[in-house]
């Protein structure tokens, strides 16, 4: 072929070959040509057959609500296990007992605790009620205080119109003798006159100083009782502020004495309350010991086991199934795929160990799936790197079976939009994600 060495060599023709010459002329061979093309044409058109776009998924069986899914028993205090009254796979109701624990803490190791804890509230509440009569007769005090200063108040005020009137009476008859002072005074000095004149006797002047000298004695009786008078109304005055004053003293005392009361009734009041919360705790803890089936179901797996062993408060003890439950399938898609879900598609799921034959392209064909609509999307990604999505069953469709259990695997598949067999082959080639497709009730829901 490099024509380093000098040989020349010819290629020579097959067809000078008689069996070369004879294959063509055979009929099976045409038969396999036909064949071939025929094939070839239902390949070409099946590219242009429709292709249901999907998006699959991998879960399990799960409940539609939180409350109907497996849940573990919990002890709200901690205690010691006394005794069982339930085993592995046995029915309770809701309010049956599972077992009994009893007390560690000595706070509360008292078998009359409640009892002590309600004879101390009640002699409380009767020291609170001996503080409401004190500070009712307190008050009461103060009302007779404040009527008998009033009282007290309106005779010495009665004594001060005394006074005056008095002094009053006083000062007229001072100025009566006043005037008979100067009376006396003319007479005296008229009859010295007239006795210098010869015209009255010596007695009569006499008689007339005698006079003059009553009516001055007189006059200085009268002035002391005027000033007498005067400081009756000045200590009237003053009995009056010494009646304000002692009987304020007293009402202030008594107030005094009923604030200190009302002070001492609400710190017993507060220690009621508090005692009536002790009360109220202890009695719900007493409860507590006896751990009781929160709803109906079968008790799964004892997670704590034996007699006398020691547990803190919120361990799980036991796990139960309700008995009632709304089935759903949690299923996960990629995220790349997350996008084309909405809620309210339908969707179709198999489940494992139920006799099934799916063709994803063709949902139709399939046998043994269910029909399923999407309740629930999860915004936040999973720990296997997938987004988490709940179905339940669709209402329109055949039930689901009755005989599947919870945490039972299953697939899914979601119906998108319908392309040629080509245009998927060429999507998945390239690794492009289907179309985007909304369920026809819901835009015609948002065209309403």
């Amino acid at each position: 072929m490099l024509n380093i060495s000098n040989n020349k060599t010819k290629l020579q023709s097959l067809e000078r070959y008689e069996t070369v010459k004879n294959l063509s002329n055979r009929p099976h061979y045409k038969i396999l040509n036909r064949i071939i093309a025929g094939v070839s044409i239902i390949g070409l058109a099946a590219l242009f057959l429709p292709w249901t776009q999907t998006i699959s998924g991998s879960g399990n069986v799960t409940t539609l609500k939180p409350n109907q899914r497996p849940q573990s028993i919990q002890s709200v205090i901690s205690g010691r296990i006394e005794k069982w009254y339930v085993q592995e796979g046995d029915y309770v109701k809701k309010g049956d007992t599972i077992l009994f624990i009893s007390e560690i803490k000595e706070d509360y190791m008292d078998p009359n605790l409640v009892e002590n804890t309600r004879n101390q509230m009640e002699a409380k509440q009767q020291s609170l009620a001996s503080y409401d009569s004190k500070v009712d007769m307190l008050s009461n005090q103060i009302v007779a205080i404040e009527n008998e200063r009033k009282l007290k108040l309106e005779q010495a005020k009665n004594k001060v119109q005394q006074s005056i009137l008095k002094i009053k009476s006083d000062s007229m008859d001072l100025a009566a003798v006043k005037t008979q002072l100067r009376i006396a005074t003319t007479q005296y000095n008229r009859t010295v006159q007239l006795n210098k004149e010869g015209l009255k006797p010596l007695t009569d002047i006499e008689e007339k100083r005698l006079k003059l000298q009553e009516v001055e004695a007189k006059i200085i009786t009268q002035e002391n009782k005027y000033l007498t008078s005067k400081n009756e109304l000045i200590n009237a005055k003053v009995e009056i502020n010494r009646i304000n004053a002692e009987y304020s003293e007293k009402v202030s005392k008594a107030n005094s004495d009923k604030y200190t009361a009302l002070s001492s009734q609400f710190d017993t009041d507060a220690q009621v309350n508090k005692l009536k919360n002790q009360y109220t705790n202890y009695s719900i803890r007493n409860g507590m010991y006896y751990i009781k089936a929160s709803q109906n179901g079968y008790i799964n797996r004892a997670l704590q086991s034996g007699i006398g062993e020691t547990i803190k408060e919120g361990t799980p003890i036991a796990t139960i199934m309700p008995s009632e439950y709304d089935i759903a399938v949690e299923t996960y898609v990629n995220p790349i795929d997350l996008p084309l879900i909405t809620k309210g598609e339908k969707v179709r799921v198999w489940f494992d160990g139920w006799p099934t034959i799916v063709f994803s392209g063709w949902p139709n064909m399939s046998y043994g799936t269910f029909g399923g609509e999407i309740v629930a999307i999860e915004n936040f990604i999973s720990e296997n790197g997938k987004y988490r999505v709940l179905i339940a069953p669709d209402k329109n469709e055949h039930k689901w079976p009755a005989q599947l259990s919870i945490g039972a695997g299953a697939q899914t598949i979601a119906l998108l939009d319908n392309v040629p067999v080509w245009f998927e082959i060429w999507r998945t080639l390239n690794g492009f994600p289907p179309n985007y497709y909304k369920p026809t009730a819901k835009t015609t829901k948002e065209k309403k």
